[in-house]
């Protein structure tokens, strides 16, 4: 029983922030430590970073690495473009934007490893990207949880 949500806006415009002598300007979104956070709170802006980025480090490798064995492009690969960063962080997403990364990602593999077009990687690949996701989400709650109450006792000596 959702009621207009228009009735909860305090304000359309929001006063002026200063912090010391600068004024603080509200933006669409900002990155902070390479993750790009929207006023949305989506992370569809993030993931296409990412899409692009893995595109990217994919063709650096591929130009200086192309002629070397599978076992050191294998290993190049892991290293550079299966350590995504932030992926932990994704939660608030449309699907269409994973699967976007999903599909980079197994194109990479074909133009990285020499596979054909007509090659099938798919449900490999899309079971090692699911892999890395869910072990990324895992191990980041994981730590989450278990340090929580460190954090929480570290701020309170710091007085935030």
């Amino acid at each position: 029983m959702h009621r207009n949500v228009k009735n909860r806006i305090v304000s359309v415009s929001f006063p002026v922030f200063k912090l010391g002598n600068a004024t603080v300007q509200f933006v669409n979104e900002f990155r902070y430590l390479g993750h790009i956070i929207t006023e949305n709170h989506k992370d569809d802006d993030d993931i296409e970073r990412e899409t692009r980025n893995l595109f990217i480090r994919t063709n650096v490798l591929l130009r200086r690495f192309g002629k070397c064995s599978r076992e050191v492009k294998l290993r190049l690969f892991k290293s550079y473009c299966m350590g995504f960063y932030d992926i932990a962080l994704w939660k608030h997403y449309n699907a269409g934007t994973i699967n976007h990364l999903k599909s980079a990602y197994i194109k990479c593999i074909k133009i990285f490893f020499g596979f054909s077009r007509r090659h099938s990687v798919t449900r490999f690949a899309y079971r090692v990207f699911d892999t890395i996701l869910f072990n990324s989400r895992s191990k980041f709650e994981s730590l989450w949880n278990s340090s929580h109450n460190n954090i929480v006792r570290l701020l309170s000596s710091l007085g935030l």
